[in-house]
């Protein structure tokens, strides 16, 4: 393709790249905007129900107990501290019923209009985002993961398309504002410290290997972007939880849209799982990219040994929640460690450390 309309394919891609981010900063406040109105609600109901004196929500230590004393409360059945969402039922009037949500995360009864809105604006801003990946592609006559630049775009992209395709199963509406808030800080990462114009690729990075390892590892990132945001969370949510129980004041309200930390923890143990897996392909194929590249499979460059230390704080991560009883607040800050190492693997050592991996392109 002439450099001509290579030039202004990347001014395409930059242009949809800008579109994309304001799009989900809409979506963002929509997702912000759920939360507080919905939190709202919560209090309003739990108001109405003191000045009736008759409970119209499950108390965090008694929901088990009185799960099996309702007929209608079969749903309940689950830890005790599981977050509550305000029912369809309340909403009509008919009693104020609270329905709390489940450790498998369905979607609940009620519809919420600003989290619907929230979606569909998403929905918008990462079609609006693909374009851009894919007109930098076509300026560049390549995969557009080449730089970090590249890299950090793409990532923003499948983390917040995987964001949309687990909706479809799965009430993830809570994560809204932290994914959505995370892809935004990298796209403007991405344009303000890391912008590359489009270009040709260094030889070592002339291969189909780019294809295959660089894809796996920038998948596995959007899926550690995501229970990165539910281990937060379920830091959050925990405190919260024990705070309530310890029979203090809920100055968290919103936080009762968000499942039980159990349930958090549960979901991001899974989705690590399958990242960890992808992040093992990762290192295998970069392995054997390497010994097609420059003759060796191993040769303690930087950024081979941080990947390698990203593997093994996942690894220990999985070990010790499956064999060592690692559950709760310790599970949860060893996700967040793992994916510090994979902001600091991405950033610091991209910028700071001379290497054969040197493809900032900066």
């Amino acid at each position: 393709m002439p450099f001509g309309i290579n030039e202004t394919m990347g001014q395409y891609s930059e242009l949809f790249m800008l579109l994309a981010a304001g799009t989900y900063t809409i979506a963002f406040i929509a997702f912000a905007w759920d939360l507080a109105k919905s939190s709202k609600a919560l209090r309003a109901i739990d108001l109405k129900a003191a000045q009736a004196e008759s409970p119209t929500r499950v108390p965090v230590a008694a929901g088990a107990a009185q799960a099996g004393s309702r007929s209608d409360a079969s749903h309940l059945a689950g830890p005790a501290g599981r977050a509550e969402r305000p029912s369809s039922a309340a909403s009509a009037g008919n009693g104020g019923g609270v329905i709390t949500a489940d450790g498998d995360m369905k979607y609940a009864a009620e519809r919420r209009a600003p989290a619907r809105i929230a979606v569909a604006l998403t929905v918008l801003g990462v079609l609006i985002h693909a374009a851009g990946v894919i007109t930098r592609a076509l300026g560049a006559g390549r995969v557009p993961w080449g730089n970090m630049y590249e890299f950090l775009t793409t990532g923003a992209f499948v983390a917040v398309a995987v964001f949309l395709l687990v909706l479809i199963r799965r009430d993830l509406r809570f994560l809204g504002t932290f994914v959505v808030g995370l892809a935004i800080i990298m796209l403007v990462a991405a344009s303000v410290a890391y912008f590359t114009p489009v270009g040709h690729l260094v030889p070592a990075l002339q291969s189909y290997w780019l294809i295959i390892h660089v894809s796996i590892a920038v998948l596995s990132s959007a899926l550690f972007t995501l229970t990165f945001a539910m281990s937060a969370l379920q830091l959050v949510q925990s405190h919260r939880q024990k705070t309530v129980a310890a029979g203090g004041a809920d100055k968290l309200g919103f936080m009762r849209l968000v499942p039980s930390a159990l349930s958090l923890e549960n979901l991001s143990y899974r989705i690590n799982a399958i990242a960890f897996i992808g992040w093992t392909f990762t290192l295998m194929f970069g392995a054997i990219w390497a010994e097609k590249a420059w003759g060796r499979f191993w040769g303690w460059d930087t950024k081979e040994v941080w990947t390698f230390v990203i593997w093994v704080v996942y690894a220990g991560y999985l070990h010790a929640r499956a064999t060592r009883g690692w559950t709760g607040t310790r599970a949860a800050w060893l996700s967040i460690v793992g994916y510090l190492c994979v902001v600091f693997n991405f950033t610091i050592v991209n910028q700071f450390f001379n290497g054969l991996h040197s493809y900032s392109g900066l």
